[in-house]
């Protein structure tokens, strides 16, 4: 009988540490800036695979553990960006509690992983779910251990475009952010009689990125969204209602305040239709858990590779855990009754858009997820809600609202998370509990960094800004304070709606045709709610993932693509921390000079990022041929 490798071995779970908190700190500002963030699972495996080889033993199994914690801390950053923002634009933090910033993250990250580890059995082993990102890492893990030479190769080649990916999309960020060399983003407006229209782009590797991940269908739908608001909307609510000022001032007014809350109604429409669409699987599932468990205690012999965090213990630390949501809850509510009603109602909410999102992250990846739909739905729920308690005008109803969609958002991120990596687990061979404990430790990890992270990125770029707009979190405040304020856009809201079930219903009628371009609706709604100049990028992102399919890429070179992909973002993100922290150690906004003179340089690099990855996927598919 063969013995297993070794799982967690101490400088694995160093390694998962580290990379845990340097991730979630870097989709912490992808988050801010983009409203979007991307799984970091793949480059997570390739930087284990290259830094373990260091020593004379290394396996497999370890790289798994050490991607399982990392992928950990950069969901949870999600979790933490799309909600807790909301508290300090709301004016009811003055600045970032770090202590507060590190529970709710820390509790409902856990909370996720709890509330998934049923779910496992069921939706890999019995539903056999795809989950796309976790099939990919598992490939990029036995590419780089199938054999040793070739594989040290294939490795150090991909950590070698990884890091050249890296530092160029960060000099471009330093450039841009830093000494501001070029604007951001290429963006203006015209009008048509007293029809406005408004377009632009933002200069951003990073966003390109994105959408070279998630792939053409879902960058074409978002940026349709984007379409839907500023081709159409924008355009039809200026001609009956006209507007003021300069074309560009105005739509971005118009979009601001009204047309954005389209997005709203079709994301809580989303929301609501995930969980009906997903109510009888997760159903089955469960019950598929609480057999299997059943089959254990009767003494039947559980295999290694099956073998989770014993469901008793899994239930013993719900309970534990509802004492500090509890707590939180306690601290801003009237009535401790209150307190423990929210908690009884987070827990629930918890557990259906956890499985919601692990479901989800099975059928579209971690990175197409639609964490912020449900939390919408969560936050509009709990707002309308805490209304009928409370009444009308309370701060502190609507920053209890979004605090329970906080939990909700931490714990979703993390179950779809949980069951991606345990899908990359479950086809290398490794230990389920374990990768689940390594999970607890990622989350526990990144919930330490994430308070000092915003506060950073908030002291330079004042978070809510421009330069930092935080989409997900400014909705959620716009929710919760629109509800307690009387003056949500119900209009807007109601219209959005009615366009998510339009959308629904064509989506409906793509899946009876058997076609392989669906319309899911989250992706369509966050469009709607992002900047154009935002979506634009993504979508260029997605039509050069398409054109690489065209050019005749093959799985090594889409490989490479995603790692290039992969780099950018994590170079990005990472120089706009750095950049910011001069300026959160001395308070001076102006502490980096400015370069003028070189505004045309941005838009010369973009071409240069988009060129980079055409030949990326099309030079090795040549040397293929003549291989």
């Amino acid at each position: 009988m063969t013995k297993p490798l070794p799982e967690i071995t101490f400088k694995a779970v160093i390694l998962g540490i580290l990379l845990s908190m340097v991730l979630a700190g870097a989709n912490a500002y992808l988050g801010l800036f983009a409203g979007m963030t991307a799984s970091a699972s793949i480059p997570a495996a390739v930087i284990s695979m290259g830094v373990l080889r260091l020593f004379k033993k290394h396996n497999i199994m370890e790289d798994n553990i050490v991607q399982t914690a990392a992928s950990a801390g950069e969901s949870l950053a999600a979790g933490v960006i799309f909600t807790i923002p909301a508290l300090l634009l709301m004016g009811y933090w003055e600045t970032f509690n770090y202590l507060e910033v590190a529970k709710i993250a820390g509790v409902g990250g856990l909370i996720g992983v709890l509330f998934t580890i049923p779910l496992r059995r069921a939706l890999i082993v019995e539903a056999k779910l795809t989950y796309p990102e976790g099939v990919a890492t598992a490939a990029v893990l036995r590419a780089g251990h199938a054999n040793e030479n070739s594989g040290e190769d294939e490795v150090q080649g991909g950590l070698k475009l990884l890091t050249l990916a890296s530092i160029s999309a960060a000099l471009m960020k330093l450039g841009q952010q830093g000494f501001a060399m070029w604007h951001s983003a290429v963006e203006g407006a015209t009008h048509l009689g007293r029809s406005v229209f408004g377009f632009g782009m933002d200069l951003s590797p990073a966003l390109i990125s994105v959408g070279y991940i998630v792939g053409r269908n879902i960058s074409i739908l978002v940026f349709a969204g984007g379409l839907i608001s500023w081709f159409i909307a924008i355009p039809i609510y200026t001609a009956i209602h006209g507007f003021e000022g300069n074309a560009l001032d105005a739509a971005n007014t118009i979009w601001d305040t009204k047309i954005r809350y389209l997005g709203v109604g079709a994301m809580v429409v989303g929301g609501v239709w995930s969980l009906i669409k997903l109510f009888k699987p997760l159903m089955v599932g469960i019950k598929a858990s609480l057999t299997a468990y059943s089959s254990a205690q009767r003494g039947e012999v559980v295999k290694r590779k099956e073998s989770d965090i014993p469901i008793k213990y899994v239930g013993i630390a719900l309970l534990v855990l509802m004492i500090p949501v509890f707590v939180i809850y306690n601290d801003i509510l009237p009535t401790p009754q209150l307190a423990i009603l929210i908690t009884v109602i987070m827990m629930v909410f918890g557990f259906f858009f956890s499985a919601v999102a692990a479901y989800m992250a099975g059928v579209v990846g971690s990175s197409n997820n639609p964490i912020s739909g449900v939390t919408v739905a969560t936050v509009l729920f709990a707002s309308l809600l805490l209304l009928a308690i409370l009444g009308s005008g309370s701060l502190q109803g609507a920053a209890a609202a979004i605090m329970v969609g906080a939990v909700v958002c931490n714990a979703a991120a993390i179950g779809g998370d949980n069951l991606q990596d345990l899908k990359t687990g479950h086809i290398v061979g490794a230990t389920p509990w374990k990768q689940q404990v390594m999970q607890v430790i990622g989350v526990l990890s990144a919930a330490v960094v994430l308070g000092i992270v915003l506060d950073i990125l908030h002291t330079a770029y004042t978070i809510g800004s421009p330069v930092l707009s935080a989409p997900q979190a400014t909705l959620m405040k716009a929710v919760a304070e629109g509800v307690f304020q009387g003056n949500l856009p119900w209009d807007m809201v109601i219209a959005g709606a009615i366009l998510g079930v339009i959308i629904i219903a064509l989506d409906i009628r793509q899946e009876k045709r058997g076609s392989d371009f669906r319309i899911p609706i989250l992706a369509v709604a966050v469009g709607i709610y992002l900047p154009i100049s935002l979506t634009t990028p993504i979508f260029i992102g997605g039509i050069l993932a398409h054109m690489g399919d065209k050019l005749g890429a093959t799985e090594a070179t889409r490989k490479k693509g995603l790692l290039l992909a992969a780099g950018m973002i994590t170079g990005e993100a990472i120089m706009g921390i750095l950049v910011a922290l001069p300026i959160f150690i001395t308070a001076d906004k102006d502490w980096w000079p400015s370069i003028n003179g070189f505004g045309w340089l941005g838009p010369i690099l973009v071409i240069a990022i988009a060129t980079w990855f055409i030949i990326t996927l099309k030079t090795d598919k040549t040397q293929a041929g003549e291989n």
